[in-house]
């Protein structure tokens, strides 16, 4: 069984839409797959109307979050949260506060490149994303306008946390996040905690921190991850008892990687499910109709 937990579509910063998202992890041979857009559900119920057959669908979400990183200081990290209630009100509120935090921070770097002189229109910009805004967008603006060859450019370039353009948004404490995703029903995952790429890490003690109240796993396998740090997550989920998962952080043509590049042992799935009640895994003949007191876009009947 492929079983692939972490993939993104035009909900956020990914480049299929959440209907061919669907389709093209059915012609991948994926047997589960999670849509995971940033801080929003808004890709939920295209996704599941459009399921095809013979692919299950798992409802999901990657949260931005503030962390303790390995020098104390706050680390940005994304928390993948599953199978949680979209209408627990406290974890819907926030979702809607990191969504206006992402559309200030992108705007405000759009506004700092326009006063530089770069051909970028804030407005348009914003217009073209979709309801989670992300740098991504930016990147690609910057693409189109002749100013960076490649959204990879963009970001080295011109989008990276050392850049005079780059603004910070407010993320939600990590600890809270955990919480209210338990509260909505749901388990969460600290995703691609060793990704070095990505700046500075997360503290090893912050997360086993997060395993006493509630973590409900670690992202291992993930294309970000290198051989020695996939081993020192392991032996860290060994230590606290937490399941581990394997996914693509696909993106569409956004960035190369292609769906199932790693997937999550059907154990550690059947774990993670067991410990969510907000809403169901779906298959297509659950997509459409109400089960178990839920609708396919995932809210309460």
């Amino acid at each position: 069984m492929r079983i692939d937990l972490h993939t993104h579509s035009t909900a956020s910063d990914g480049t299929d839409t959440p209907a061919e998202l669907v389709r093209a992890a059915a012609d991948a041979g994926v047997d589960v797959v999670a849509i995971t857009d940033h801080d929003t559900t808004a890709g939920w119920a295209e996704a599941a109307a459009t399921l095809p057959s013979g692919l299950r669908l798992v409802r999901g979400m990657e949260m931005s979050c503030e962390g303790r990183g390995e020098d104390g200081r706050p680390v940005a990290v994304h928390l993948l949260a599953y199978l949680f209630d979209p209408d627990a009100r406290e974890f819907a509120a926030e979702r809607e506060r990191l969504r206006g935090e992402r559309v200030a921070r992108l705007r405000a770097m759009a506004e700092r490149m326009a006063a530089d002189g770069l051909p970028i229109d804030p407005d348009a910009v914003l217009s073209s994303a979709g309801p989670a805004v992300g740098r991504p967008h930016l990147a690609r603006a910057l693409v189109d306008a002749g100013v960076v060859d490649s959204v990879g450019a963009a970001f080295t370039d011109l989008l990276s946390t050392r850049s005079p353009y780059y603004v910070e948004k407010v993320d939600t404490p990590l600890e809270r996040a955990v919480d209210m995703v338990a509260a909505a029903g749901g388990v969460s995952v600290v995703a691609h905690a060793r990704a070095r790429s990505r700046g500075r890490l997360l503290s090893l003690d912050h997360i086993r921190e997060l395993a006493e109240r509630g973590l409900g796993g670690l992202e291992v396998d993930h294309p970000d991850h290198a051989a020695d740090d996939v081993a020192l997550l392991r032996s860290l989920a060994r230590e606290l008892d937490l399941p581990t998962t394997g996914s693509s952080d696909y993106h569409g043509s956004n960035k190369t990687i292609d769906l199932a590049t790693h997937t999550t042992d059907p154990d550690a799935f059947a774990e993670l499910v067991a410990r969510a009640s907000g809403v169901p895994v779906l298959d297509e003949a659950t997509g459409g109709p109400v089960v178990g007191g839920v609708t396919a876009d995932g809210t309460a009947r």
